[in-house]
């Protein structure tokens, strides 16, 4: 599956298979301060990254496999499921003996507890955030058969479930143990135990000695520094500092340096996962005019922003990860005729002009805006460029950058009217992206669009058990979020990966940077 790579780096030679060894120290950095330790309540990789190997799901994607899909989930928690006749009741069997890092018992009761919390059927009141709430629609309920026996009772059929409860976003957690400590001092049933986060500094995982699966993990612990420039990181991991460079952090145009830096590290260039995407807070006027958001959709030259930030290496698609690493991805012919996507980019520019003259903008009387972004050379970057792409059709605009908790509770509060946003999708599925992101209900519909078409649409695809069926229904969504400009795609990103030598088994995914970061099967040759 690595030849779906659009790139791959060796720069190891191969070395004859060795042993596992256990011990050592885990050293990686960190680019960014995570706002919580809650994975069910946060919506970014910050926190995944450090904390993803505190916890289980009841499936993952199998680490080992570059590619993540239906036909890649494997047992966790769970040691079997199966579907009933009627495709609306997903039964699971738990394992037994697992126990929580405090070492009380993990039971079929703490998967009910954490779905009913997700889908508002709990006491639970201090749940701050529920990003993915829309993830469960179709979700009943979850009923329970004594300890080791959960089943997931659905409206309708969705073919999607296995996936989406292997995203690291769906770890289990524990009854007895309350949210507020969930989002300071995380107790889960994984592979690493919690020690400390220091904010702004550090954050420290240890072995778990009683791990459910035998001879897990490798490592003793896991550390993570905190550092904000991307210049000091790169500098840090090529002198031997750190084992793993954070997810995606080596841009392309740093890959070359790198290399040279670092010539004994294996690195690898791989599609992200990630979205770079236009955000209109649609309610704010004079935004609320569609045939502005229609003009500065006309006004992104793609070709630019992949052409200055990754070399010509990204992806170009609609609201799903394009072909051929995405799974749902429209065709690339399909993905050219879309508004704005062609190759004629002066003709985009001149319709875009022709409708901002027309509401009566002009260079002597530009439309002046703050674009958001968040404080991250990812974010910054891309809306650098936005700005000097909208300058073309008369609007004049200034960067406001926010830290990451601010930037976060912005866009959960809706609290802005341009943004410049890097969406990371954890799973390549439409019920993971498209109804997350889009659908009327969403808590992570930050732009604040609704069409009554899309959701029915969205409804429809999410029920289909056919595949074929399935994806052609997701095109025809993606052409109407397309034309109604709900949240322009840019482009979606290819970053390289780097790691020591001695680093084993460490597999970056192609269409997900989020779900290979529990580092259980990761060991150190040294």
């Amino acid at each position: 599956m690595r030849a779906i790579a659009l790139v791959g780096i060796a720069l190891l030679a191969a070395t004859p298979a060795v042993a596992q060894k256990s011990g050592g120290i885990l050293r990686l950095y960190h680019n960014d301060n995570p706002p919580s330790t809650s994975l069910l309540e946060e919506s970014t990789i910050a926190t995944v990254t450090p904390f993803a190997a505190v916890f289980n799901n009841l499936v993952v994607f199998d680490p080992s496999k570059v590619h993540e899909s239906i036909d890649t989930v494997i047992p966790d928690l769970a040691e079997s499921w199966s579907w009933d006749a009627t495709n609306t009741k997903l039964t699971f069997k738990l394992r037994e003996g697992v126990k929580w890092h405090d070492g009380k018992p993990f039971t079929a009761k703490d998967v009910q507890c954490t779905w009913r919390m997700l889908i508002g059927k709990s006491d639970v009141q201090d749940f701050h955030r529920n990003p993915r709430r829309v993830w469960y629609a179709k979700l009943q309920d979850v009923s329970i058969n004594g300890d080791t026996e959960a089943t997931f009772e659905l409206s309708e059929p969705q073919p999607s479930l296995p996936v989406l409860l292997a995203s690291a976003f769906s770890a289990v957690y524990p009854c007895h143990v309350p949210q507020q400590v969930m989002r300071t001092k995380p107790i889960g049933t994984g592979p690493f135990k919690f020690v400390e986060f220091k904010r702004g500094d550090s954050i420290r995982l240890v072995r778990n000695p009683d791990y459910w699966k035998k001879g897990r993990p490798y490592l003793d612990e896991i550390t993570f520094r905190l550092i904000d420039s991307r210049a000091t990181r790169m500098l840090a991991f090529a002198t031997g500092e750190f084992d793993i460079t954070f997810p995606s952090d080596v841009s392309v145009p740093l890959m070359k340096d790198m290399k040279a830096r670092a010539p004994n590290a294996v690195c690898e260039m791989i599609p992200t996962g990630t979205q770079i995407n236009l955000m209109v807070n649609r309610v704010n006027p004079p935004f609320d005019n569609p045939d502005i958001r229609k003009a500065m959709s006309l006004a992104l030259n793609r070709k630019v922003f992949n052409s200055i930030l990754m070399e010509g290496l990204a992806l170009m698609g609609g609201a799903m990860l394009p072909q051929p690493v995405g799974e749902w991805g429209m065709p690339p012919e399909m993905v050219s005729s879309l508004t704005g996507y062609g190759p004629d980019t002066d003709k985009n520019i001149a319709e875009a002009q022709a409708i901002m003259q027309m509401l009566g903008y002009s260079d002597a009387k530009p439309l002046q805006i703050k674009i958001q972004t968040r404080n991250l050379p990812t974010y910054r970057d891309p809306a650098v460029i936005l700005t000097d792409q909208l300058k073309k059709i008369y609007i004049a605009s200034e960067l406001d950058i926010l830290e990451t908790p601010r930037w976060y509770a912005r866009l959960a509060k809706k609290d802005y009217t341009i943004g410049l946003n890097v969406t990371g999708i954890s799973v390549d599925d439409p019920d993971g992206n498209i109804v997350e992101n889009y659908s009327c209900k969403s808590e992570r519909n930050y732009t604040q669009y609704c069409n009554a078409d899309v959701d029915r649409l969205l409804a429809t695809q999410s029920s289909e058990l056919d595949k074929e069926k399935r994806r052609k229904i997701v095109w025809e969504i993606e052409r109407l979020l397309v034309d109604d400009a709900a949240r322009p795609i840019v482009l979606f990103g290819t970053a390289g990966n780097c790691w020591q030598p001695y680093v084993r088994n460490f597999t970056p995914h192609n269409n997900s940077q989020y779900n290979n970061l529990r580092f259980e099967e990761v060991w150190l040759d040294k």
